[in-house]
């Protein structure tokens, strides 16, 4: 990706999605020196409520602040040791599935057909990336997209919580801009009594499971088994009946 410099310059969109994609990103001293720039972002757009506003803000201080090498140990040990918390949208719904690749296939598709061209390595699910591409979508399309991941957002901010991580501040502030954020209180029991999976041993068991295919025996198959490539079709023809949308600014803040 490019530096973080660059990916908040103004060239529209919703602004304060792509702060939130930045503080999803690894940690750099790129991005500590973004961070008075991201807290002029969320503080000027005030998409969020002032409570939600300030707890962002808050933690794009302490990141300016924390040691450089800190922040990446912490970074590895939430995000690249075990799945319950990865940022791979479709690994929380395919797993290692042959699903997985097909829906991905299906995002690219709908990535290229609204010009959005990937410059970076890293798979089209990546939420920071996918929040990348939000930013330069109409609001109505943002609250479809965020009310069609919402059971994943919900989820991963309950296990983020419950590793006392700042980063579920994002996807909850995510599920705030569509007003679903007592969605997270159904996962937070979940999170709360399952199993870590980022223990050696857990690790262990991972390079044991058979490795993730990205093929399908023939593309009818491929077409049968991905449900993110039905919605995507379906979406195109269909006007949803409870269509989310991105709350109004100019509404009323909720408390919280």
């Amino acid at each position: 990706m490019a530096d973080a410099a660059q990916q908040l310059d103004p060239v529209g969109g919703m602004l304060s999605l792509r702060v939130l994609a930045r503080l999803l990103d690894y940690p750099s001293e790129e991005l500590q020196a973004a961070a008075p720039e991201m807290i002029e972002i969320l503080n000027a757009e005030r998409r969020l409520s002032a409570a939600r506003r300030t707890a962002l803000m808050d933690w794009c201080q302490r990141m300016m602040e924390a040691d450089i090498m800190e922040l990446q140990a912490e970074y590895v040990a939430l995000f690249d040791r075990g799945r319950n918390t990865s940022l791979l949208l479709f690994e929380h719904v395919h797993g290692e599935s042959r699903d997985r690749g097909q829906a991905m296939v299906d995002l690219m598709a709908e990535y290229s057909g609204a010009g959005f061209e990937l410059d970076a390595h890293e798979l089209p699910d990546y939420l920071p990336l996918f929040l990348e591409y939000l930013s330069t979508r109409s609001e109505a399309e943002i609250g479809r997209w965020l009310g069609e991941i919402r059971h994943i957002l919900a989820l991963l901010t309950a296990r983020l919580e419950e590793r006392e991580a700042d980063h579920a501040l994002v996807p909850l502030a995510l599920l705030a801009l569509i007003g679903a954020e007592e969605d997270v209180a159904a996962h937070r029991q979940t999170a709360k009594e399952e199993a870590p999976d980022y223990t050696p041993e857990a690790l262990d068991e991972v390079w044991e499971e058979e490795a993730v295919r990205f093929t399908a025996d023939s593309d009818q198959d491929c077409a049968l088994q991905s449900a993110e490539g039905r919605r995507l079709a379906e979406r195109k023809n269909v006007t949803q009946s409870e269509a989310v949308r991105v709350l109004d600014p100019a509404a009323p803040a909720r408390k919280h």
